[in-house]
Protein backbone atom coordinates (compact mmCIF):
# COMPACT_ATOMS: atom_id res chain seq x y z
CA UNK A 1 0.00 0.00 0.00
CA UNK A 2 2.98 2.32 0.37
CA UNK A 3 3.09 3.09 -3.37
CA UNK A 4 -0.69 3.30 -3.76
CA UNK A 5 -0.90 7.09 -3.56
CA UNK A 6 1.94 7.53 -6.06
CA UNK A 7 0.29 5.13 -8.52
CA UNK A 8 -3.13 6.71 -8.03
CA UNK A 9 -1.89 10.26 -8.62
CA UNK A 10 0.23 9.14 -11.58
CA UNK A 11 -2.97 8.00 -13.31
CA UNK A 12 -4.66 11.35 -12.68
CA UNK A 13 -1.61 13.34 -13.78
CA UNK A 14 -0.75 11.46 -16.98
CA UNK A 15 -1.84 13.65 -19.90
CA UNK A 16 -1.06 11.21 -22.71
CA UNK A 17 -4.19 9.09 -23.22
CA UNK A 18 -2.33 5.88 -24.16
CA UNK A 19 0.14 6.18 -21.30
CA UNK A 20 -2.70 6.99 -18.89
CA UNK A 21 -4.63 3.92 -20.04
CA UNK A 22 -1.53 1.77 -19.53
CA UNK A 23 -1.29 3.07 -15.95
CA UNK A 24 -4.99 2.40 -15.36
CA UNK A 25 -4.64 -1.13 -16.74
CA UNK A 26 -1.63 -1.73 -14.47
CA UNK A 27 -2.85 -0.21 -11.20
CA UNK A 28 -6.66 -0.55 -11.28
CA UNK A 29 -8.73 -3.73 -11.09
CA UNK A 30 -10.49 -5.11 -14.18
CA UNK A 31 -13.78 -3.37 -13.33
CA UNK A 32 -13.10 -0.48 -10.93
CA UNK A 33 -15.69 1.92 -9.59
CA UNK A 34 -15.17 5.61 -8.87
CA UNK A 35 -17.67 7.95 -7.22
CA UNK A 36 -17.41 11.54 -6.04
CA UNK A 37 -19.97 14.35 -5.66
CA UNK A 38 -19.82 15.14 -9.39
CA UNK A 39 -19.63 11.73 -11.05
CA UNK A 40 -20.09 8.01 -10.68
CA UNK A 41 -18.38 5.69 -13.14
CA UNK A 42 -17.76 1.98 -13.56
CA UNK A 43 -14.98 0.39 -15.58
CA UNK A 44 -11.61 1.38 -16.94
CA UNK A 45 -12.96 3.13 -20.06
CA UNK A 46 -15.27 5.35 -18.01
CA UNK A 47 -12.48 6.08 -15.53
CA UNK A 48 -10.09 7.09 -18.33
CA UNK A 49 -12.78 9.37 -19.79
CA UNK A 50 -13.40 10.95 -16.38
CA UNK A 51 -9.71 11.67 -15.88
CA UNK A 52 -9.48 13.19 -19.38
CA UNK A 53 -12.50 15.40 -18.64
CA UNK A 54 -10.95 16.69 -15.40
CA UNK A 55 -7.68 17.42 -17.18
CA UNK A 56 -9.63 19.30 -19.84
CA UNK A 57 -11.44 21.33 -17.20
CA UNK A 58 -8.18 22.18 -15.38
CA UNK A 59 -5.46 22.31 -18.07
CA UNK A 60 -1.93 22.34 -16.74
CA UNK A 61 -2.99 21.52 -13.19
CA UNK A 62 -1.54 18.56 -11.31
CA UNK A 63 -2.75 16.40 -8.45
CA UNK A 64 -0.47 16.23 -5.43
CA UNK A 65 -0.69 14.68 -1.97
CA UNK A 66 -1.74 16.94 0.90
CA UNK A 67 -0.55 15.15 4.02
CA UNK A 68 0.13 11.49 4.67
CA UNK A 69 -1.72 8.40 3.52
CA UNK A 70 -3.49 6.36 6.22
CA UNK A 71 -3.96 2.65 5.53
CA UNK A 72 -5.23 -0.53 7.09
CA UNK A 73 -6.07 -3.90 5.57
CA UNK A 74 -6.96 -3.14 1.94
CA UNK A 75 -8.21 0.41 2.57
CA UNK A 76 -6.44 3.76 2.28
CA UNK A 77 -7.49 7.35 2.83
CA UNK A 78 -5.68 10.52 1.86
CA UNK A 79 -6.13 14.16 1.00
CA UNK A 80 -5.07 15.49 -2.38
CA UNK A 81 -4.80 18.91 -4.00
CA UNK A 82 -5.29 20.01 -7.60
CA UNK A 83 -3.63 23.14 -8.88
CA UNK A 84 -0.63 24.58 -10.68
CA UNK A 85 2.51 22.62 -9.87
CA UNK A 86 4.24 24.04 -6.78
CA UNK A 87 1.36 26.41 -5.97
CA UNK A 88 -1.49 26.33 -3.48
CA UNK A 89 -4.14 23.84 -4.70
CA UNK A 90 -7.32 25.31 -6.15
CA UNK A 91 -9.28 22.13 -5.39
CA UNK A 92 -8.77 19.92 -2.33
CA UNK A 93 -10.35 16.52 -1.90
CA UNK A 94 -10.31 13.44 0.26
CA UNK A 95 -10.43 9.92 -1.18
CA UNK A 96 -10.97 6.49 0.28
CA UNK A 97 -9.49 3.72 -1.86
CA UNK A 98 -10.22 0.01 -1.58
CA UNK A 99 -7.84 -2.43 -3.24
CA UNK A 100 -8.47 -5.95 -4.46
CA UNK A 101 -6.58 -9.11 -3.42
CA UNK A 102 -3.79 -8.22 -5.88
CA UNK A 103 -3.38 -4.70 -4.45
CA UNK A 104 -4.99 -3.01 -7.46
CA UNK A 105 -7.44 -0.14 -7.01
CA UNK A 106 -10.95 -1.55 -7.01
CA UNK A 107 -13.13 1.22 -5.58
CA UNK A 108 -12.71 4.92 -4.87
CA UNK A 109 -15.03 7.05 -2.78
CA UNK A 110 -14.15 10.70 -3.31
CA UNK A 111 -15.11 13.84 -1.43
CA UNK A 112 -14.50 17.48 -2.36
CA UNK A 113 -13.42 19.69 0.52
CA UNK A 114 -12.63 22.87 -1.41
CA UNK A 115 -13.71 23.83 -4.91
CA UNK A 116 -13.46 27.11 -6.83
CA UNK A 117 -16.48 29.41 -6.59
Amino acid sequence: MSDLLDHYLACWNETDADARRALIDRFWSADPSYVDPLTQVQGRDALAATIAAIQSQFPGFVFSPVGPIDTHHNVARFTWGLGPEGAEPVVVGFDVVVTDADGRIERVLGFLDRVPG
